[in-house]
């Protein structure tokens, strides 16, 4: 038991750090370690969600110091997002692992993509939404962030982030920070149904929040110090890596 206690600490330090950087909730790493080992669905997401949300929180507190979160653009992104957090815990009791495992690989693969080809794709989309569509596309993107977000363990970055760089054409670094402090929203919101629910393995949950506590100091700390370019390549590399492994494990 305390081998797999240091394991999921180191993962969720490695997922505390990379969340940080790239406003991503840290589960993108620490839900598939949960689901190799083999835990239900429900377990996993929200054993993940608890670190998730101690990443958010981490990443937050340094970002309210560096001045770097827009505040009314996180509450429009959380809020309606929460809806979205409470269903998502209610749908993780009934999946399979299996289905639960093919389901992030496509998710993985998705976010892969979006990573490596991600100043294209804004720089292609670079345009305004017609507002009878804007308002409307906004509530489903960040609702269905939502889900994610419990369903998951994940948190809604890979979908805030997108919004906020695209729709509101933020830089990276006003876009991560705002990202992290929707997530806390979402992620709280999700991880409270998932306690209510008597989801979570709170060791498992501990070992990996404690870790990705400090890997997200960490990574806000020294945003500036990294090559976005490299870490995304390797982070995309690595999402692939781990989808073909639930393929083949499922």
């Amino acid at each position: 038991m305390l081998d797999l206690i240091m394991i999921l600490f180191l993962v969720g330090f490695g997922g505390g750090l990379l969340g940080a950087l790239i406003g991503v909730g840290g589960g993108i790493i620490m839900s598939p370690a949960l689901a190799f080992i083999g835990f239900p669905p429900y377990v996993i997401a929200s054993s993940s969600l608890l670190a998730v949300t101690a990443t958010s929180l981490s990443s937050t507190l340094i970002f309210i110091k560096k001045k770097y979160i827009d505040y009314t653009l996180g509450l429009k992104l959380g809020i309606p997002a929460i809806p979205g957090a409470i269903l998502g815990s209610f749908l993780s009791k009934d999946s399979s692992l299996d289905s639960f495992k093919i389901l992030f690989a496509v998710l993985l693969i998705l976010v892969a993509i979006y990573i490596i080809f991600k100043n294209r794709i804004i720089t292609r989309l670079n345009f305004e939404f017609p507002k009878n569509l804007f308002y409307p596309l906004f509530i489903l993107g960040t609702f269905t962030a939502g889900i994610i977000s419990s369903f998951f363990g994940i948190g809604g970055g890979i979908i805030f982030v997108p919004i906020l760089l695209i729709i509101f054409q933020l830089k990276m670094i006003n876009a991560s920070p705002t990202s992290q402090f929707a997530l806390l929203l979402t992620s709280s919101t999700g991880l409270l149904t998932h306690i209510i629910l008597e989801n979570p393995e709170y060791i498992l949950g501990l070992a990996l929040a404690s870790g990705s506590f400090l890997g997200a100091q960490i990574g806000s700390k020294y945003l500036h110090h990294f090559k976005e370019d490299l870490l995304r390549n390797i982070f995309s590399i690595s999402l692939v890596i781990v989808a073909m492994g639930l393929f083949l494990s499922s």
